[in-house]
């Protein structure tokens, strides 16, 4: 099983929507790969550059309604092949969640406290996920544990490395 987490990178923003994460003029490509340098390219956020940003990150950390707009599998993908293999939020899109399980990436939904928390551990914030415990343990300016929850079937999906492996493995 893959481990899940590292350097986090924070997009202090509600509403993210897939356009912002990929933007729709570069769904003709045909690869996952050549996906990867448009990561967030549309984001407006004060002081955020991807070009800059994005490099060496693992995680997001992010507000609420994250992956909000069109249901395209591009938006997970193009965390997929930018090494980032967890989103952290208040919420997020239905099938924006759904599609990070079915690629077998991790969406994990805490408290709007928990998420505010995490935005004040400081600027270089490492964070490690424990699938099996349910346990994400941040670090930064200090340590933090937090427990949050995922549904069997979803943690399966997740553990396989995404639909088509669980399926393969089940059927």
């Amino acid at each position: 099983m893959k481990e899940f987490g590292g350097k986090a990178l924070f997009l202090d923003r509600n509403d993210i929507n897939t356009d912002e994460i990929i933007p729709a003029r570069h769904l003709t490509e045909n690869t996952k790969i050549a996906l990867q340098p448009f990561i967030l390219e549309d984001l407006k956020l004060g002081g955020f550059d991807p070009r800059r940003d994005i490099e060496g990150k693992g995680v997001i950390v992010t507000r609420a309604n994250f992956g909000c707009g069109s249901s395209r599998e591009h938006a997970v993908w193009v965390f997929e092949v930018n090494d980032i293999n967890v989103v952290i939020a208040e919420s997020f899109a239905r099938i924006f969640r759904q599609n990070m399980y079915n690629c077998g990436m991790l969406a994990i939904e805490l408290s709007k406290k928990e998420i505010e928390t995490l935005f004040c551990l400081g600027a270089a914030v490492e964070i490690e996920v424990d699938l099996a415990a349910c346990t994400l343990t941040a670090r930064g300016d200090k340590k933090l544990v937090i427990p949050f929850k995922l549904n069997e079937f979803d943690r399966k999906l997740v553990k396989a490395g995404g639909w088509l492996a669980y399926a393969d493995k089940n059927y």
